[in-house]
Parts: C-alpha cells; sequence; structure tokens
C-alpha cells in the first residue's frame, strides 16, 4: 500500500483544518501522525453522511466502511488510512456499527442530531482513547459526551446552521473533555462554531487565536 495514498487523506483534512498545523505542536511528536490520520478518517465518514446534496452516494460510502471497519477488526485493511489505524487495537467493528446512526442526521437540526449522535460518540470515544496521546488516560464517558457534540458541531458547520451553532454551544461545557488532541480540536471546532452563531463566516482561524487557544485546552482549560 502507498504511503502518499493516507498522507492524500490527511492533506485533505489538514486543508478544512490548517489550525492544526499551530496546534500539533502542543501534541508528542509520536501522537501526531495517528491522531491526524484519526481525525482524517472522522472527516471521511461525516463528509460521506453530509458532504453532498444527494445523499445515495454517501450511503453507499457509509455502507462501504461498515464492512472496511469491520474488516479492521480482523486485521484486514483496504483503504490507505487504514495503514496508520488499524494496528491499534480499537473496537472498530463497534465503531462500523455505529455509523448507521449518520444517514437520518441530515435532516435534523442539532439537539436531535446530538442525541442521535451519541452511540457513535461512544463508539468513536473508545477508539480514540487507543490512540497514543503521550498522556495520562482520558476519561472514557467524558470524552463520548466531547467527541457526541463535536460531530454534532460538524454537522451544523456544514450546513451553515447560525440559530443551531448558538444552540449548540449553550449546551457545551467548559472545558471540553477528552483526550489532549480531543480538547484541542473541540477548542477550535467551538470557535469557528461562536463565528457562525455571531453571523461571521465561519472561517479558518489567524493564528494569533489559535495559539492561546491550544495552549489552554493542552493544559486543560476552556
Amino acid at each position: 500500500m502507498d504511503p502518499s495514498q493516507a498522507e492524500g487523506f490527511v492533506a485533505k483534512w489538514r486543508s478544512r483544518w490548517p489550525e492544526w498545523q499551530i496546534a500539533a505542536a502542543f501534541l508528542p511528536e509520536p501522537a501526531r501522525a495517528p491522531v491526524a490520520a484519526w481525525f482524517a478518517l472522522l472527516q471521511e465518514l461525516t463528509d460521506a453522511a453530509w458532504g453532498a446534496p444527494d445523499p445515495t452516494p454517501g450511503l453507499a460510502k457509509l455502507a462501504w466502511w461498515q464492512e472496511e471497519l469491520q474488516g479492521w477488526s480482523r486485521g484486514a485493511r483496504r483503504h490507505p488510512l487504514g495503514e496508520r489505524l488499524q494496528r491499534h487495537p480499537a473496537p472498530w467493528l463497534e465503531l462500523g456499527r455505529a455509523l448507521s446512526a449518520l444517514p437520518a442526521t441530515r435532516e435534523l437540526g442539532a439537539s436531535a442530531t446530538l442525541q442521535a449522535l451519541q452511540a457513535l460518540g461512544r463508539a468513536a470515544a473508545e477508539c480514540e482513547l487507543w490512540l497514543p496521546h503521550g498522556e495520562d488516560a482520558a476519561d472514557g464517558e467524558t470524552t463520548a459526551a466531547t467527541l457526541a457534540r463535536c460531530l454534532t458541531g460538524e454537522r451544523v458547520l456544514l450546513a451553515g446552521q447560525r440559530s443551531e451553532a448558538l444552540w449548540l454551544l449553550q449546551q457545551w461545557p467548559h472545558p471540553a473533555g477528552g483526550p489532549r488532541a480531543r480538547r484541542i480540536h473541540a477548542a477550535l471546532l467551538r470557535a469557528r462554531l461562536r463565528d457562525l452563531s455571531s453571523g461571521r463566516a465561519p472561517r479558518p482561524l489567524p493564528a494569533w487565536r489559535v495559539l492561546p487557544l491550544a495552549w489552554r485546552s493542552a493544559r486543560g482549560g476552556a
């Protein structure tokens, strides 16, 4: 399997989150590649569910991913991101099964989406906690709650739903929980949601905003 193929998917994620070039400095170097691959995988899954006006191709992609993650649970892999992720003994089968919740959320608001993604948040959290983070272990329940909010936030950003962004921010406690990489990404996502809720375009954050956000989140603050 050509390693450059995996890098292409990671680069696709980084193009949407260029802030990570700065934020990744607050992770131990060995954690940066697997974390970026993990976030790239989540983006592939959510893009399949929400990324196109016609849901039909996305449904086919999600079905393919369910089969692929089932293969990861047996030690097999076809997707290039599997080269960087499948070796970790995460519950890939459960993550694949939980993808069945995604299609219905296309037409839901933030409140209903958050409820619908609870099981996916738990499954994703169980996988995320297996990744190297270079720190003490995070609480699984807290990580699952943060992940469900982050997934919902990604849906709200893609849809450009200002009122839904405001609602979601009101349900999001400070600080966000989870392992260090999740806390940092959640802080960046929250900042974009705040921009959207204020009527500003949720663009990538400038460096002067990223640096203090990432630093505080790496230390466990809001």
